[in-house]
């Protein structure tokens, strides 16, 4: 497999003999023996016995979490109690963590907040972008292929706002954007099939028409480089349960790129985005910078849970992750090409490197089924509706023995259900 194949929804080749699989199992252990990450495994909550590739959704628990949540619970809540805002560093968690975040998806500091849930921040975000676009503008884009809660918030925005939907294919949004959009709403990878969409020449053209960009990174932060601040974004959004690893519903972070902060009027004013929070004021004064983007008190345990789990990546790069998130979905598709029954599955993820996200997704008949199975039999993935099999590739810990696994149990399955 290389970056310049394009071709995507093939079918695969169909079963090989003894000598193709051991080829396979060959090159997993090569790989495996040289891989630069291999040793981040063991920052995790992980078993031999299962086949993890649903990261997508839900990254795996870090070992790192545990003692800190212990300590949060016991000594930070139970002991010091109100005294934490202030002595553990509760009140200003949000910030701080932002900016662990900030180089994962290539922000400088001060720009990213993290609270609340990635629901509430599109909301922020994308009201907050038709709030600042030039006057006129009548109209707000949104990918149309989109996680429904995001097509749901553009509505919901498009309302209060007076503006109107327009859904576009994500890959068309910056030449349908014109005279008349105020913002467009961009899934920066999609959820369904793992494509991977171009932010900087997306941003560029929608700026050039005069609108502002909103992207979602929910796929894409933690999986592979993402540059808000070099590709000129306006305002971003994601969440931090997936490749982030924070665990079930941890908050998400908003990111206002910093010229655009003055003039962030968030459609949420809450105390804690307040100038003078304490002051307890009837009218409304937002805080300067990224407090802009607070609602109300933060959710010091989920924060501090994900603040554990950012330690993972202590000495790993974007870069290092991209590439082996490239070299595992490789793997994974050629395993799938040679082991799967000819005819029965075909990935719709794209082959080309700068079109893939970190997962592959195949559309199989009976793809409900298929996953069930393949949970039963310990390989872990998801599907959607209503054919695809997903399967999400955490580079952090993710093997190619474990892609090779996941390739061997699918063909017995399918072969099996045929």
């Amino acid at each position: 497999m290389t970056d310049t194949d394009t071709d995507t929804d093939t079918d695969t080749a169909g079963p090989v003999g003894t000598a193709a699989l051991a080829d396979l199992t060959d090159r997993a252990a090569a790989l495996d023996a040289g891989d630069p990450l291999a040793a981040v495994r063991d920052r995790f909550v992980l078993d031999d016995a299962t086949v993890y590739l649903d990261g997508n959704s839900l990254g795996a628990l870090s070992t790192g979490v545990l003692p800190r949540l212990a300590d949060v619970v016991a000594r930070e809540w139970g002991e010091l109690r109100i005294r934490s805002w202030e002595e553990s560093g509760w009140w200003t968690a949000p910030e701080r963590i932002g900016d662990r975040i900030a180089p994962l998806v290539g922000a400088a500091p001060g720009q990213v907040v993290v609270g609340d849930s990635t629901s509430v921040n599109v909301f922020k975000a994308l009201v907050a972008a038709v709030r600042m676009a030039p006057p006129g503008r009548t109209e707000i884009l949104v990918d149309a292929a989109t996680f429904p809660t995001d097509g749901y918030i553009a509505s919901a925005a498009a309302r209060l706002t007076g503006h109107t939907v327009r859904p576009v294919p994500a890959a068309e949004i910056g030449a349908a954007a014109g005279d008349l959009t105020a913002a467009a709403l961009v899934n920066h990878v999609d959820y369904r099939t793992g494509r991977l969409y171009d932010m900087a020449g997306t941003t560029a053209a929608l700026h050039a028409a005069g609108a502002l960009a909103v992207w979602d990174l929910c796929h894409s932060a933690g999986a592979l480089p993402v540059a808000l601040d070099a590709d000129g974004v306006d305002l971003a959004v994601g969440c931090t349960y997936k490749y982030l690893n924070g665990g079930p519903g941890s908050p998400a972070y908003l990111y206002v790129r910093r010229e655009l902060q003055p003039r962030f009027d968030s459609p949420l004013p809450g105390w804690n985005s307040h100038a003078d929070p304490f002051g307890m004021a009837p009218g409304y004064e937002p805080a300067q910078g990224a407090p802009r983007g607070r609602v109300g008190t933060p959710e010091i345990l989920s924060l501090l849970a994900l603040d554990a789990a950012l330690d993972v990546w202590d000495g790993v790069t974007t870069a290092g992750v991209r590439a082996k998130s490239l070299a595992l979905t490789d793997f994974f598709l050629d395993c799938t090409a040679a082991l799967l029954p000819a005819g029965k599955a075909g990935s719709v993820t794209p082959a080309a490197h700068a079109e893939r996200g970190s997962q592959v997704s195949l559309r199989c008949a009976g793809a409900g089924e298929v996953m069930r199975e393949l949970i039963a039999r310990g390989v872990v993935g998801d599907f959607r509706q209503p054919d695809l099999l997903r399967f999400g590739f955490t580079p952090l810990y993710t093997r190619y023995a474990d892609a090779l696994r996941a390739a061997r149990v699918l063909a017995d399955v399918i072969e099996g259900t045929a």
